[in-house]
């Protein structure tokens, strides 16, 4: 019998073709493993472009077993994330983009890494990845690299890759995170880590896609996340 697992994806103004690019995805990671069912949730984060009533129709046609939640307001993808996760129904839960930009191998790494017992599977990326992103987000991928390492003390030091999984047990603790835009991440694995947790947090090999493109952040973003980065740090010296 396969092993039902939720698939939660972010949506906020999705490229032109999402939904077909979507359903080839999960149908290729499903060959690569076999003994898995995806359910996938789509949330979409207030979009203001790119979901029409015929994507939905579509996405109901190509993945009947989807399920699509929507809010009006973009909250942010920790917000979003938050929303499906605490939709799903089967004891192993996994989320990445709605581009589907890691490789199906690692999606299919991280499902193999929590069905042999990880209570939390992190994607981590490789130096390539660093080959095809702006020079702003290398910048703040590097900083927070060596902070979550020396200053926070993690095991696992790539917070911020788009592709991680987890049990119940994980899920519980992803459900208590309050970050809403791009240091979730970070905030999770930080609660995850502490030993009162009791979680084996377990680093996965991942890789992108050629072609990927990033989107550059604004300083906003940046300000209101290096004040989420600052709570965390005191939360860890407290």
């Amino acid at each position: 019998m396969a092993v039902s697992v939720d698939l939660v994806l972010p949506c906020y103004n999705p490229p032109a073709g999402w939904v077909t690019n979507l359903a080839r995805r999960v149908a290729r990671a499903t060959e690569l493993i076999p003994q898995v069912q995806l359910h996938v949730i789509v949330v979409n984060d207030g979009s203001s472009r790119g979901v029409s009533a015929a994507d939905v129709d579509l996405l109901a046609s190509l993945l009947p077993n989807s399920r699509y939640l929507t809010y009006t307001q973009n909250r942010g993808k920790g917000y979003a994330l938050r929303y499906g996760v605490q939709q799903a129904e089967h004891a192993l839960c996994l989320f990445t983009d709605i581009d589907f930009p890691y490789e199906e191998t690692s999606v299919a790494a991280v499902l193999e890494a929590l069905l042999a017992g990880a209570d939390v599977a992190v994607g981590t990326r490789d130096t390539h990845y660093y080959t095809q992103v702006p020079r702003g987000r290398i910048i703040i991928s590097k900083l927070l690299r060596h902070s979550t390492r020396h200053l926070l003390g993690l095991a696992v030091s790539d917070t911020q890759c788009g592709l991680k999984g987890f049990n119940r047990r994980g899920r519980e603790v992803f459900l208590a995170t309050t970050i809403d835009r791009y240091l979730f991440d970070l905030e999770f694995i930080f609660l995850a880590s502490r030993p009162a947790a009791q979680l084996r947090v377990q680093p996965v090999p991942v890789r992108l896609k050629p072609g990927i493109v990033f989107s550059r952040m604004s300083p906003q973003v940046l300000l209101t996340e290096g004040a989420s980065f600052l709570k965390l740090l005191m939360g860890r010296l407290a």
